[in-house]
């Protein structure tokens, strides 16, 4: 009897809960194909309690294989704790490649661990550019495309980035978007679940047919007294004409606190969501209100009004096609924007090209043809 030799096997690199988001539709696509081994990785960069099984079965992935205690720390000490974790997992197990995605420090020490042990990096939503050096996610973003051998990018311009940065044609795939994906997955996933089932289903009666929702989250916003204290004063103003929910990051409200800021009653603090919950809140959102990138993306997918409260975005095809429109920082124009959105209906956009809920696939079948 002849003996086949094992499938080549991809390890998936997940460190913060957004990036499990990216990689549950990779999964389920490497399910679905069945050529090739893969492994889940947790790093554990954050810890978050409602990581729990629950939220697993929600995304319809099973509990990772390996999980690390990296949490924590500063920059440099989380980057050092994975590196030194993961160097010990690659040379215990040995995969064919290493699959990393977003732009977390997990993202870059897993990609930097396997280049040096001579396995090939992967990396997913690559060529993404704020141009905005003071973020965290920025540099990440760079170093690992740098060193990595396959690019996956999810939109044109982080195509021309990586052309222009010199990376070869040949090793970068515009495939698409996972975020999407998941995202599609997900809406259909809900249509089935209860609402007694959501934590948001009372708070979306308490707030009516017609609200907005809010994240803030990044330091410029939030870390500075004074760019907190303007970011308050708009949401009070708006909260005059349109009740707001806010699911605050714990950051984010250790500074509120401090602060001694006060928000209108007309904004709803909320405790962080579970994922199913908080689509579920804010699918249906007159308005959101953001910082954050990957809802950008996502209010784009499903063409709910953006408003971002950012000078920059890496993500400029949300902009260009998609529901989002970048307010920069100042009160002024966020509460304007807003304003305008409420009177007028709001930018719905449309989803970009190949945001189709197939990019896992693509981005699978660019691994065999690789892995072979």
């Amino acid at each position: 009897m002849t003996l086949q030799p094992p499938a080549p096997t991809v390890h998936l690199v997940a460190g913060a809960r957004p990036n499990f988001m990216k990689v549950a539709p990779i999964i389920r696509a490497l399910q679905a194909d069945g050529q090739l081994g893969w492994r889940l990785v947790h790093t554990g960069q954050h810890f978050d309690h409602n990581m729990s099984g629950v939220f697993f079965r929600e995304l319809g992935i099973p509990e990772p294989d390996t999980r690390f205690d990296c949490g924590g720390g500063t920059h440099a000490a989380q980057t050092a704790r994975v590196m030194e974790a993961f160097e010990a997992h690659c040379r215990d197990t040995r995969p064919d490649a290493v699959l990393v995605v977003g732009d977390v420090n997990s993202t870059l020490a897993c990609a930097l661990v396997a280049r040096k042990a001579g396995i090939p990096v992967a990396h997913v939503e690559a060529g993404l550019r704020s141009g905005d050096m003071a973020m965290p996610e920025e540099i990440n973003r760079r170093a690992t495309d740098a060193i990595c051998n396959w690019f996956f990018a999810t939109e044109p311009a982080g195509v021309q980035h990586l052309l222009r940065e010199g990376h070869a044609a040949a090793d970068i795939f515009h495939v698409g978007h996972v975020m999407a994906d998941n995202l599609i997955h997900q809406v259909q996933q809900l249509q089935q679940t209860p609402t007694s089932a959501l934590e948001s289903h009372d708070l979306k009666t308490r707030l009516g047919p017609h609200y907005g929702v809010v994240t803030l989250h990044r330091p410029a916003n939030v870390d500075d007294p004074q760019a907190l204290a303007g970011m308050v004063a708009a949401l009070n103003r708006i909260a005059q004409e349109l009740p707001l929910a806010f699911p605050v990051h714990p950051r984010t409200r250790l500074m509120l606190e401090r602060s001694g800021l006060v928000l209108a009653a007309g904004v709803h603090l909320l405790p962080p969501q579970a994922y199913m919950s908080f689509l579920h809140l804010w699918k249906d959102a007159a308005v959101v209100i953001t910082d954050s990138g990957g809802l950008q993306e996502e209010t784009t997918v499903l063409g709910v009004p953006c408003i971002t409260a950012r000078d920059n975005t890496e993500r400029p095809v949300t902009v260009d096609e998609g529901s989002n429109t970048l307010a920069g920082t100042d009160p002024a124009q966020i509460v304007a924007l807003v304003m305008d959105t409420l009177r007028t209906g709001g930018k719905r956009g449309q989803r970009p090209a190949l945001w189709d809920g197939q990019a896992a696939v693509r981005i699978v079948q660019h691994l065999k043809e690789r892995m072979a």
